[in-house]
């Protein structure tokens, strides 16, 4: 099928200056619109004899008019004038995004304008630019919360280890109340070790990237281990642990301690009911790539199900009492 085509040159450029969807102008050196397209129409909304009828000015928003007067000095000039953005009110007074392509043609003391509507560009971008800072805000808020939060605890941590030392062991003569006290107060230690260093690391505001150390996996373990060695036993837990392909990581100390610690509190949070718990650990290394293995028997979850939403805030699998997401 063939359109009806007319070889007049004139007739095809006027066919094509008033079906482009893109907003056609010609306008003179005196700031109106000599010539326009029915896209300019469309989109703004007035009538043809409206728009001939008042200075180009008069439809720009307020804001832009001045910015858009020294840009079109420069036009007269003999300067083009490529992608520039501006605003228009619409006879309903609504603002769109207009970017404009203008070359100047001075014997004739007119201007040739080509513009594209960048509405809908300009609000996405907008949005964009109003959701990253909220996050910033949310991120910054989250940060000085947790800080402030792992500060005041040290205040308590220090007061219980205080009043541990103040108790006298002969004041007691059983065994097992003192090996209490010694775990009471290797806990409180370790407790008070840990918000240490996260009051350190949030203390460190302007590092972009967290410190990195050769760090060995085992002693990383072990420490974690200790740190909840009551936790360990109270839930009959057999973690078996193996680092032979890759005995040392270059990582964050406080973020690996804490990637194990979830993990294995985890891993006893949601056991399967009277399944013993056990939990390998191992290193593996794949096609040149260093792998950190965690696995469990406990209740699991259907991957495919929520795989988009593993690791994710406030994300939960389960009914737990104590789950937290």
């Amino acid at each position: 099928m063939h359109l009806p085509y007319d070889t007049d040159t004139e007739f095809n450029f006027k066919l094509f200056f008033e079906l482009t969807p893109d907003l056609l102008c010609i306008s003179g050196f005196d700031g109106y619109l000599k010539k326009i397209n029915p896209a300019v129409i469309k989109l703004l909304g007035y009538s043809e004899e409206e728009l001939f009828s008042r200075p180009i000015n008069d439809f720009i928003y307020w804001e832009d008019r001045e910015l858009t007067s020294r840009v079109r000095e420069q036009l007269t000039q003999q300067k083009p004038l490529l992608n520039f953005e501006n605003r228009y009110v619409t006879k309903a007074g609504d603002l769109v995004w207009l970017s404009w392509t203008s070359y100047p043609f001075n014997n004739e003391e007119i201007i040739f304008a080509i513009a594209k509507n960048t509405t809908d560009k300009k609000r996405i971008e907008l949005e964009r630019n109003q959701l990253i800072t909220h996050l910033t805000s949310l991120n910054k808020d989250l940060k000085q919360y947790t800080y402030t939060t792992s500060h005041d605890l040290r205040s308590p941590v220090n007061n219980l280890l205080a009043v541990i030392d103040m108790i006298d062991p002969s004041m007691g003569t059983s065994p097992d109340l003192t090996e209490l006290l010694q775990i009471l107060k290797s806990s409180g230690l370790n407790l008070k070790e840990t918000l240490n260093k996260y009051v350190d690391e949030f203390s460190k505001k302007n590092r972009v990237q967290a410190e990195l150390e050769l760090l060995s996996l085992n002693e990383i373990l072990q420490s974690v281990l200790s740190s909840i060695n009551n936790l360990i036993e109270s839930s009959k837990v057999t973690i078996n642990a193996n680092f032979n392909e890759l005995k040392n990581l270059t990582f964050n100390k406080a973020y690996l301690e804490s990637i194990f610690l979830n993990l294995i509190t985890n891993s006893i949070k949601y056991a399967q009911p009277d399944l013993p718990v056990v939990i390998d650990i191992f290193s593996d290394k794949v096609n040149n790539t260093n792998q950190l293995v965690f696995h469990d028997n406990g209740m699991g979850f259907d991957l495919e199900l929520v795989k988009d939403k593993i690791f994710g805030l406030h994300q939960k699998f389960h009914n737990h009492v104590d789950s937290k997401g």
